[in-house]
């Protein structure tokens, strides 16, 4: 799993989670959760900027369950990811060159 997030992270995502559910090593099921990065979880946001998967796996002892969800990062052009920008994204901007007055009365 960790291979898998760091291919995912170095392919410029903002965040991966990866839950493994089902019996892992032991008779009783489990479940595993690898989480790196950035990831909104409610919101139109993560609607947006969040792409998910789910699919079981039959094996000898039983099913497995991974489910992945990848935070794409914001792209001006749309290619990559959202072109909307996320709402808690601030940016400052440089204040103005006015004439100060430096006596006003």
């Amino acid at each position: 799993c960790y291979g898998v997030m760091r291919f995912v992270m170095e392919n410029e995502a903002k965040g991966c989670e990866i839950i493994i559910s089902g019996k892992l090593r032991s008779q009783r099921a489990k479940a595993m959760k690898f989480c790196d990065g950035y990831m909104k979880k409610s919101g139109y946001a993560s609607s947006l900027y969040v792409d998910k998967a789910v699919r079981s796996v039959l094996l000898k002892s039983g099913e497995l369950g991974i489910k992945v969800a990848i935070m794409l990062p914001h792209d001006p052009t749309g290619k990559k990811g959202p072109k909307t920008l996320l709402p808690d994204v601030v940016t400052v901007l440089k204040p103005k060159k006015d004439n100060l007055v430096t006596h006003p009365f």
